[in-house]
């Protein structure tokens, strides 16, 4: 995560330690439970919700169908200021 990327992942534990895990602030996870009935219907869903206009970096978001949740990252204790 150090080159500030959005990160993509329909592992439900993976999300959650990334979430705990303290990523930068320019850094963003985002977690598909979309069922992926077929990879042209799940790629097709998942191209739908990114072309939404939102600020993914330094946010959490999970992708669900019909709807999505975005909070941000919590910050971890040595990005806290003084």
């Amino acid at each position: 995560m150090d080159e500030g990327r959005v990160l993509l992942t329909q592992d439900k534990d993976f999300g959650e330690l990334a979430y705990r895990g303290g990523l930068p602030a320019e850094c963003g996870v985002i977690l598909s439970r979309i069922p992926p009935e077929t990879p042209v219907l799940l790629a097709s869903a998942l191209a739908g919700a990114l072309e939404n206009p939102l600020d993914w970096a330094g946010h959490f978001a999970v992708i669900e169908p019909g709807r999505i949740r975005l909070r941000p990252l919590p910050v971890s204790p040595d990005q806290a200021g003084p």
